[in-house]
């Protein structure tokens, strides 16, 4: 009985070269590519089998091991030679070694599969993108900065998974990988539990690599603490949440007295150590887990504290600004004192909607302006909380 539907079209190569899969070196990318030649020669003769005899197919597969096992053994030689770190290089080899054996396995297991061609293809080609967009260029990287004067650890401190179109690409090909072994059969269970862990070891260093450039995004570089943009965020919604709990949230903002005359008398640097200096104090005193201290811009701090009125705002203000004068710090250029201070304005109010994160900043602002006019080294917007109010809450 003959099928009246079209053969389907079959393409030559199932893997293109481009410069994605680029390492940098010369002798390595050469081989990449005729390994790539190599992959497309075995699928025109496993789709074309009609026309070769199974021994001249054979021939083809035993030409494509061989020169993966010379590739690996280059390899393997150049990361010896230029010293790449024993860690990475007994992972470059535990992978070239399970390469050979499971596509051997695919291969003698391939009269037993229901589409050994799709089967084969696709562990060939998923498996070259993640060896040379994973290891390969991870090695390349590590040699890169070796012969730049690194050492062998620092080389391999340094790699990190970069989160970019490669690594896209690389997951797409190991996701296609998995999706055509699920259709196979039991003789490929073994391999295939292999190939899902390296997956899930991947895809965890890739959550990893999410997590740290997350929170790199939230904190400021030189302080050490969270940056204008991360606060911002969790005004935004610690607003929301007190909002709809109709509990009171408090903002404290802080100004280093002097700052300007301070870098001119002492240095930029030291204008530096300053600013990290006080918000370590500072740490000290904005230290509940929920509550958030972030550096405002420039010399300016401000310290978010959820479930807090005036009171309590005015009680940890107060802190910061003894925390900061016991410092000892030296600024002779002050007008206000012989060491280093800060004024702060504290500001409190229950949330009514979206727009009161502008206010709260606002009074804050306002009442740091009014500590400063009034002679800084001191706390402003307190005179209501002096006066009478809810007891503190620090």
């Amino acid at each position: 009985m003959t099928s009246s539907a079209p053969p389907l079209a079959v393409p030559s190569d199932v893997f293109v070269w481009d410069e994605s899969l680029l390492t940098g070196l010369e002798t390595v990318d050469a081989q990449h590519h005729r390994l790539v030649d190599l992959f497309n020669a075995l699928n025109r003769a496993i789709f074309h089998g009609q026309a070769l005899s199974a021994q001249a197919q054979q021939e083809i597969f035993e030409q494509l091991l061989a020169y993966a096992r010379q590739h690996f053994d280059d390899e393997e030689r150049l990361m010896a030679e230029v010293g790449v770190d024993p860690r990475h290089r007994a992972l470059h080899a535990r992978l070239h070694d399970e390469f050979e054996a499971q596509v051997r396995s695919m291969w003698d297991a391939r009269g037993h599969l229901r589409q050994p061609g799709d089967t084969l293809m696709g562990f060939l080609t998923s498996w070259l993108g993640l060896h040379i967009m994973g290891v390969d260029q991870a090695m390349a990287r590590q040699i890169a900065r070796i012969r730049a004067g690194a050492t062998a650890e620092q080389a391999y401190q340094e790699e990190e998974d970069p989160i970019d179109r490669r690594v896209a690409n690389l997951l797409r090909m190991v996701g296609q990988l998995y999706h055509v072994l699920a259709a196979q059969n039991q003789d490929l269970l073994e391999a295939n539990a292999r190939l899902e862990q390296r997956v899930r070891e991947r895809t965890a260093a890739l959550e990893a690599a999410n997590r740290r450039l997350e929170a790199f995004s939230r904190i400021d570089g030189l302080l050490g603490i969270a940056n204008r943009g991360y606060f911002e965020q969790r005004l935004r919604e610690e607003v929301a949440r007190h909002a709809r709990q109709r509990r009171p949230l408090a903002l404290v903002m802080v100004d280093v007295d002097h700052f300007k005359r301070y870098n001119d008398r002492y240095g930029h640097q030291a204008g530096d150590a300053c600013l990290r200096a006080v918000a370590q104090a500072l740490g000290t005193v904005v230290r509940r887990e929920p509550d958030l201290l972030a550096r405002y811009g420039g010399e300016e701090l401000v310290a978010l504290l959820g479930d807090t009125d005036l009171a309590g705002a005015c009680v940890v203000a107060q802190r910061a600004v003894a925390a900061v004068q016991a410092l000892g710090l030296r600024h002779e250029a002050s007008d206000t004192a012989a060491v280093v201070t800060i004024s702060a304005g504290a500001a409190a109010l229950v949330p009514q909607g979206p727009e009161d994160a502008a206010r709260l900043v606002q009074q804050a602002d306002a009442a740091l302006y009014a500590a400063k006019h009034s002679g800084r080294n001191r706390v402003g917007g307190c005179e209501r909380s002096a006066a009478g109010g809810d007891p503190p809450q620090a």
